[in-house]
């Protein structure tokens, strides 16, 4: 899948294989430098369908859906957070930290470790590993 994605400049965000009645969904989530357009997932979707038919890998039926994560994607990844530095999140971590479990404020600084988010109150150091859930919020 790699060469399909770097033939068009395309990131993968995330891969999902569940059952979906007797079939099974294989959802696929890509993202590029300045988002994705419905031309990127056709793309994806039609290099993917043919080379899972040749190579047949999956050995039961199953529903092909190629997407953008949104603007309100998760996030996962220090790597993520990386990426949108300067943009509006949401954390909620596992436990408190400074007294509150849930941060919602601008992406600073980022380390593989750790990142800043700038609230209107202050600047709050978070763990990476200290995170349960992260979102982009939409900024209007």
């Amino acid at each position: 899948m790699l060469p399909i994605l770097e033939d068009g400049r395309l990131d993968l965000v995330e891969i999902e294989f569940k059952p979906a009645g007797k079939r099974w969904l294989v959802r696929v989530y890509i993202d590029k430098t300045g988002g994705i357009a419905i031309n990127d997932c056709e793309y994806v979707s039609r290099e993917l369908s043919r080379r899972l038919d040749v190579d047949d890998i999956i050995d039961h039926p199953y529903t092909l859906e190629v997407s953008s994560p949104g603007l309100t994607r998760r996030l996962k990844e220090s790597t993520d957070f990386e990426r949108y530095e300067g943009r509006t999140c949401r954390i909620v971590t596992r436990d408190p930290i400074a007294g509150k479990r849930e941060f919602r404020g601008e992406i600073g600084r980022v380390t593989p470790e750790q990142l800043e988010i700038k609230e209107k109150i202050g600047i709050f150091t978070i763990p990476i590993c200290a995170i349960k859930k992260a979102y982009l919020e939409f900024d209007l």
